[in-house]
C-alpha cells in the first residue's frame, strides 16, 4: 500500500500546458505601465549610461516612442521631465510651455488612445533638487502645496489623463483633488505615491531625470524603509484626500507592504518596479550572471502577486515581447 496521500501536487506540474491550466497569477501586457524620459531640444535620443535602454527623449522622438508602446498595446505612459533651466521654485514644472506640457500635448495630439500620466514634483525642476520649497534647509510642506498645484492643474490643462503626485507632503492628495474638481476636471484620476520610500533604489532614475538633492536627502519627507503601518497610513489619508489609485515605491523589497494594501482597503494598487531593480537585472544580465527573460518576469510576477494591478516598469516593452 502506498504511503504517499491520495493529493500529489507534481501531478499538476508534469508538463506546461498544465502549469499554465493551474497557474494562479497571469502577467498581462494590460498591466503595464512604461516610464519614459523627456528633455528640450530635437532629434534626440540619448541612452542612459546606468538603465541600458532607456533615453532621455526629445518631444518629437519621445512622440515616436509613445507611437510604438500603442502599438505594442501598453496601455500608457508615465512621463518625468527635465527642464531647460532650473531655479529654486521649479518654475518650470507649471509653466504652460514646460517640456512635459508639450510632451503631453504632442503626444494627444498623435496618439489620443495611450494613456498619459504625469508625475507631479518639483524635484527635476529645483536647482536644489528637493521636491519643494526650501527655507533655512528645510523643505517646506504647505508652500510647496501652492506649487504642486499649479503643475498639476498645468498638466491638466495640457491633456493628461491621471495626475500622479510623487513629492509625498502632507496634504498635497487633497489640494491637488480641490483644484482640479474646481478648475473643470473632476473626471481626471490622480494616482499617489502613497507609500514612498526614502529608497537607496533610486540612484539610475537621479541619473536618468537629474533630480539629486544638492544637499542632504529626502528623508524628512519620504518614508522610513522599516516602517509599514505608516505606510497604511499614509494610505488611508491619500483615500480620504481623494486619491482613486495608491502607489507603493519600489516595488521588489516592500512586497509586504503592496499586499498589506492591497488586502485592507480594496483599492487599485500601482506598484513602481524602480529604476535600480531595473538596472540590477540588466547588469548581471550584461555579465551573464542571470537569465534576464525569467528574472525579469519571475520579478513582476512576485509584484502581480503580492496584490498589485497595474506596474510601471522599465522592462514594459520588453515584457510584451516575452510573454
Amino acid at each position: 500500500m502506498s504511503t504517499f496521500p491520495v493529493y500529489r501536487p507534481r501531478r499538476l506540474r508534469a508538463n506546461e500546458n498544465l502549469r499554465r491550466l493551474v497557474r494562479e497569477t497571469a502577467l498581462s501586457v494590460d498591466d503595464l505601465i512604461y516610464p519614459m524620459f523627456v528633455i528640450h531640444g530635437n532629434d534626440t535620443a540619448t541612452e542612459i549610461s546606468a538603465m541600458p535602454g532607456c533615453y532621455q527623449y526629445s518631444v518629437d522622438r519621445l512622440v515616436v516612442a509613445a507611437k510604438e508602446l500603442a502599438t505594442l498595446g501598453i496601455p500608457g505612459t508615465i512621463l518625468f521631465g527635465i527642464p531647460a533651466s532650473k531655479d529654486p521654485l521649479g518654475t518650470e514644472a507649471y509653466a504652460e510651455d514646460g517640456v512635459i506640457q508639450q510632451a503631453v500635448r504632442a503626444i494627444k495630439d498623435t496618439v489620443p488612445d495611450l494613456l498619459v500620466i504625469t508625475d507631479v514634483c518639483l524635484c527635476e525642476y529645483t536647482d536644489h533638487g528637493h521636491c519643494g520649497v526650501i527655507e533655512a534647509n528645510e523643505v517646506q510642506n504647505d508652500p510647496t502645496l501652492e506649487l504642486l498645484v499649479k503643475e498639476s492643474l498645468s498638466h491638466a490643462r495640457a491633456g493628461a489623463d491621471v495626475i500622479a503626485p510623487s513629492d509625498m507632503m502632507d496634504g498635497r492628495v487633497g489640494a491637488i483633488r480641490n483644484a482640479l474638481d474646481e478648475n473643470g476636471y473632476k473626471n481626471i484620476p490622480i494616482m499617489a505615491y502613497a507609500a514612498k520610500y526614502a529608497s537607496a533604489f533610486y540612484g539610475p532614475f537621479r541619473e536618468a531625470a537629474e533630480s539629486a538633492p544638492q544637499f542632504g536627502d529626502r528623508r524628512s519627507y519620504q518614508m522610513d524603509p522599516a516602517n509599514a503601518e505608516e505606510a497604511l497610513r499614509e494610505v488611508a489619508l491619500d483615500i480620504q484626500e481623494g486619491a482613486d489609485i495608491l502607489m507603493v515605491k519600489p516595488a521588489l523589497a516592500y512586497l509586504d507592504v503592496i499586499h498589506r494594501v492591497k488586502t485592507e482597503f480594496q483599492v487599485p494598487v500601482a506598484a513602481y518596479n524602480v529604476s535600480g531593480e531595473y538596472a540590477m537585472i540588466k547588469a548581471a544580465a550584461q555579465n551573464g550572471w542571470i537569465d534576464e527573460e525569467r528574472v525579469a518576469l519571475e520579478t513582476l510576477t512576485s509584484i502581480k502577486r503580492a496584490g498589485a494591478d497595474m506596474i510601471l516598469t522599465y522592462f514594459a516593452k520588453s515584457v510584451v515581447e516575452w510573454i
